[in-house]
């Protein structure tokens, strides 16, 4: 009775969890296929989703396909444009967060979970309020303009909000990075102490240490970050919008959201939808067949 009662505990455990993820993703998930799928109203440019599966339509896909790798590839630039940022952005969160979060996880001491939440404190702030402040500071006449000009002193024009690849970069930066520092920092400081004392009593240099140790210590942060913030950047588009609103620095996620607002296109929407969630999945599976594989060896 004991056993029966035992193999139904973690079921019971996690029956709302699966509740969750059936009505909140599996459920619109649906919708979305059904929609990408479906047809338009010839009139009223509407959606139609198509509920059988069975009678799924491919025009929305095959107009989606076409754009990509067609004679009229208008959607491919966004896509490797937002490879690119979200390369750029993954990177450079992860070479910031690194020295910050080791430095917490091994010099804070008891003071680390305060070091923690004061630099996770300004991002509590609305993320629409802290990208007005970038604008504000970024404008012709704001204040980085005029620290860099020292004044007015140096006749330098630079606009970084009409389509300036390295204002949504920075934005996205900004935006993401406490994703990649509290995963950093949880991985850091499960590193023993005397595993690094160890290391030092062998006589291995600084870059050794690093080499050898903490950074394959830390992998399992690092993917885990670089995963957590590369998911959202990849369908992001209010920090494109509200830092460049040029379609130069377009990134997916505005595609999708052009084409939720412009008539009889719902359908593409959903199919771009697809092809995000399509090549998100590849690293997300990779990562878990990687963690599975590694509890089977230790």
């Amino acid at each position: 009775m004991k056993d029966r009662s035992t193999r139904l505990l973690w079921p019971i455990l996690g029956l709302p969890a699966i509740v969750w993820i059936v009505l909140f993703f599996l459920v619109p998930l649906y919708v979305v296929l059904c929609v990408a799928f479906g047809a338009v109203d010839p009139i009223f440019r509407t959606p139609i989703p198509i509920w059988n599966p069975l009678e799924w339509q491919f025009t929305q896909v095959g107009v989606v396909w076409d754009r990509l790798v067609g004679p009229d590839n208008f959607y491919l630039p966004a896509v490797l444009r937002t490879l690119l940022y979200v390369t750029i952005a993954v990177t450079s969160c992860l070479l910031i967060s690194f020295p910050v979060a080791y430095f917490t996880a091994r010099y804070a001491g008891k003071y680390r979970g305060l070091v923690l939440a004061l630099l996770i404190a300004p991002f509590w702030i609305s993320y629409m309020m802290r990208m007005l402040a970038w604008i504000n500071l970024l404008q012709p006449e704001g204040l980085v303009n005029k620290v860099i000009t020292l004044g007015g002193l140096i006749p330098l024009d630079i606009n970084w909000l009409s389509g300036n690849p390295f204002t949504v970069v920075m934005g996205l930066i900004y935006g993401y990075i406490p994703y990649m520092l509290l995963p950093l920092f949880a991985s850091l400081d499960r590193i023993s102490p005397s595993l690094i004392e160890a290391a030092r009593d062998l006589g291995a240099t600084g870059f050794d240490l690093f080499r050898r140790v903490i950074l394959p210590m830390s992998v399992p942060g690092i993917v885990a970050g670089s995963l957590l913030i590369a998911l959202p950047m990849m369908g992001d588009y209010f920090t494109s919008d509200m830092l460049s609103k040029s379609p130069s620095t377009a990134m997916i996620g505005n595609l999708i959201n052009l084409s939720i607002v412009s008539p009889g296109q719902a359908g593409q929407a959903g199919a771009l939808l697809i092809l995000v969630l399509l090549v998100l999945l590849v690293p997300m599976v990779l990562y878990t067949r990687s963690n599975a594989k590694a509890e089977v060896r230790s």
